[in-house]
């Protein structure tokens, strides 16, 4: 899941040539030097396409603006990363700059000692773009700051206007109610409401979250995210919610085994396809999807509106739940090259060419205005216009308690659970933490 912000230059000196590691390679040593030269290695998540490029330009642009230091890219598929990352954080064998999304996962690594204080590094070109020191929040733990946001990615519903157009669906739903009418009139036209690839989990547990956001307020919230455990009632009301909306049976054919973003057959290339009509995703969907699409380009038809309210709940009405995706130095980096290179990618001309590779929200406030693409203006206009943004929960909770929300919600749609198992799971691995 991807899950950015940007910045200013920064004086250190570095450069070289870009290399691309191969897939299996693990992260390498770091080195510096008094005399500015340092080989820095370098983990992102854009394995192909236009994402995959924006970084190694970026890099090379670095690199000549800096003599003396390298900079090794490992791309890396985004299913693979934690896995990938918490292996070579633990190996000792980290790499230098490694893809970051904050919240409880983030704050692990940091007690860990494996991630590195930047706060007394980040430019003030940097942080004026961002629109000051607020923008770091997801990157903050104890009050020092581990991370460079790079993009925003406010969840919500893409749909395709055509399919909507084709089951007779003249307005975009505000409440469940009127989702539950959606699906009802997409089914009765042939066509699969809701692409969902419940594979890879945390997009099944998407639903519940935002049920939860929904149900819960902003304080249980908040608190749920210092305590790991799930003990409001509303907690279970969530649970019950998606249980309900699930028994309607609006997700596509087979989506417990479907994945999320690779490949024509994933949930994000049914909608690239016309196979189906909706999915719940971050604002990263657009980019994803694009890159699925027959000629690659980004889907005309494409629309999207935030999740939609539900009665009888205490969240406030146009909360949103996502995430902010950034990058990190590890504890190890050559701490003023590494931070020169998080600064670099924060200047205006490299985050405007992030958001328009990656067809996302940058973190930059200077940068949006390059947002031009439909979809993505919907999204940020929402997302400014939110009385909060709540972040992706198994971020929030951190890997273990996450991944067992994760499972808890997959297992609950395949049929093994209820919503008390759900509330159980998260709650039994908060209490082995």
């Amino acid at each position: 899941m991807t899950r950015k912000f940007r910045g200013a230059v920064s004086t250190v000196a570095l450069g070289a040539t870009v290399a691309l590691l191969a897939a299996g390679c693990a992260g390498g040593e770091s080195s510096g030097s008094d005399d500015g030269s340092a080989h820095l290695t370098f983990w992102h998540n854009s394995t192909t396409g236009e994402g995959k490029a924006y970084w190694e330009a970026t890099v090379a642009d670095f690199e000549a603006a800096n003599p003396g230091v390298t900079v090794e890219i490992q791309a890396i598929q985004n299913e693979d990363m934690d896995g990938k990352l918490q292996t070579a954080l633990n190996s000792g064998d980290a790499p230098d700059i490694f893809l970051a999304r904050g919240g409880g996962k983030l704050a692990d690594v940091v007690e860990a000692g494996q991630a590195m204080d930047i706060s007394d590094s980040i430019d003030e070109a940097t942080k004026t773009a961002l629109g000051g020191e607020g923008a770091f929040s997801a990157f903050t733990v104890d009050g020092k700051i581990y991370g460079m946001p790079t993009s925003v990615l406010p969840g919500g519903i893409y749909y395709s206007k055509d399919l909507f157009a084709q089951a007779g669906i003249t307005s975009v739903p505000k409440t469940l109610d009127e989702l539950d009418a959606a699906v009802t009139a997409l089914k009765a036209a042939g066509i699969d409401p809701i692409a969902l690839g419940a594979k890879d989990a945390w997009p099944a547990a998407h639903w519940y979250y935002f049920f939860a956001l929904r149900a819960c307020s902003q304080d249980t919230i908040v608190e749920a995210g210092s305590t790991k455990t799930f003990d409001d009632p509303c907690w279970t009301k969530a649970g019950e919610d998606l249980e309900a909306f699930a028994g309607t049976e609006p997700f596509n054919n087979g989506f417990l085994t479907t994945s999320a973003q690779q490949g024509a057959g994933s949930s994000a290339g049914l909608i690239a396809n016309h196979k189906a009509a909706m999915e719940l995703m971050g604002a990263w969907n657009p980019g994803v999807i694009a890159s699925l699409t027959p000629d690659e380009q980004p889907l005309a038809d494409l629309g999207w509106f935030p999740f939609p309210e539900v009665s009888g709940g205490a969240g406030s009405a146009g909360a949103m739940m996502g995430g902010v995706d950034g990058f990190t130095c590890s504890a190890t980096a050559p701490k003023k090259e590494c931070t020169a290179f998080l600064n670099f990618f924060m200047q205006k001309k490299y985050q405007e060419g992030y958001a328009e590779a990656f067809h996302t929200l940058p973190a930059s406030k200077e940068a949006q205005s390059v947002v031009t693409e439909p979809v993505l203006k919907s999204i940020l206009e929402a997302y400014n216009s939110a009385p909060y943004v709540e972040i992706w929960m198994d971020t929030t909770f951190g890997q273990n308690v996450g991944n067992a929300l994760n499972a808890g919600v997959v297992d609950m749609l395949a049929g093994k659970g209820d919503a008390a198992s759900i509330i159980k799971s998260v709650n039994d691995a908060a209490a082995k933490e």
